[in-house]
């Protein structure tokens, strides 16, 4: 799992919000391309830049976050916010963004959907944005009669490259993330997850890690606040993969331990029964034997 800075952008200045809320902002930088270039240099394997204008309006940040992907080039970046028709999606990637995230278009049009992962296929991400259950849209503002697994299974099939979820109540609060739910719709969509919203320290991205699916995890606030110190954060989650890695081999050395402690004791079984099988066609009574003069039981 790979761990991605947050640069939310609004009005030119790099923003956190709480609970998506516009009312709930909080200014971090003035110099949105400054932010984006010191995760990069702190070793971001990828960023996440959403034009929060375009999330509650148009998109009007296209020429900003351009020269946020310019600057940390060759550092891949996704890109959402109001990407609500296929122009915006274009120029985003000429722009130079890697991924497109769409959400309430995606959610609400499935053609859309479908249109945007055929004409940029492995290169769209869809935002499965939640308050529960329910798929929030429009800025977070309003919620939808689709089920969050249902809007994922649609993206699926679309052809979709990976699943960003969020769960709303818990983006900004640094309260922890909801993992048994990240969980779920990793399990039943079968698709790579994007997780995010509520991660609070080191070892909630450490649980998040070690969910069978999830490839990302999304760090906003918790990275500006100091909660999560992205070089330690970064180091933390290769250690704990790495002692996952150990782990699984240990299992599979035991088992194959075990099953070659098997095969030598059923060889030594199998020729006890061929003796005993010869012993009866000779007319013989001796009982099964092994390797010693005893008889075995239980076979």
């Amino acid at each position: 799992m790979i761990v991605i800075p947050a640069v939310d952008v609004r009005e030119g200045r790099c923003v956190r919000l709480r609970e998506g809320r516009a009312d709930s902002e909080t200014v971090f930088s003035d110099d949105p391309v400054a932010m984006a270039e010191r995760w990069a240099s702190e070793g971001a394997q990828r960023l996440h830049v959403v034009d929060l204008d375009g999330a509650f309006g148009q998109p009007r940040q296209t020429a900003l976050i351009a020269k946020m992907i310019a600057a940390v080039a060759p550092v891949p970046v996704e890109v959402g916010g109001g990407l609500r028709d296929l122009a915006a999606i274009d120029a985003l990637m000429e722009a130079g963004a890697r991924w497109a995230v769409v959400g309430t278009r995606a959610a609400l049009d499935p053609s859309f959907l479908a249109e945007v992962c055929r004409a940029h296929p492995g290169r769209t991400i869809v935002a499965v944005d939640a308050k529960g259950d329910q798929v929030a849209v429009k800025g977070w503002t309003e919620v939808i009669a689709e089920t969050v697994t249902q809007l994922g299974l649609r993206a699926r099939d679309a052809g979709a490259a990976s699943l960003l979820y969020t769960d709303v109540s818990r983006d900004g609060m640094e309260q922890g993330p909801n993992a048994d739910y990240t969980a779920k719709i990793a399990r039943v969509t079968g698709m790579p997850i994007l997780a995010s919203g509520g991660v609070a320290s080191v070892y909630d991205l450490i649980r998040l890690a070690g969910i069978e699916g999830v490839e990302g995890t999304v760090v906003g606030r918790a990275l500006y606040t100091g909660a999560v110190d992205l070089r330690a954060a970064l180091d933390a989650v290769a250690r704990a993969a790495a002692a996952r890695v150990r782990d699984t081999r240990g299992a599979a050395g035991s088992s194959a331990g075990s099953a070659g402690a098997s095969e030598g004791l059923g060889g030594r079984q199998g020729g006890a029964r061929s003796q005993a099988r010869d012993d009866r066609r000779k007319g013989g009574e001796a009982p099964l034997r092994g390797t010693g003069e005893a008889p075995l039981r239980g076979l």
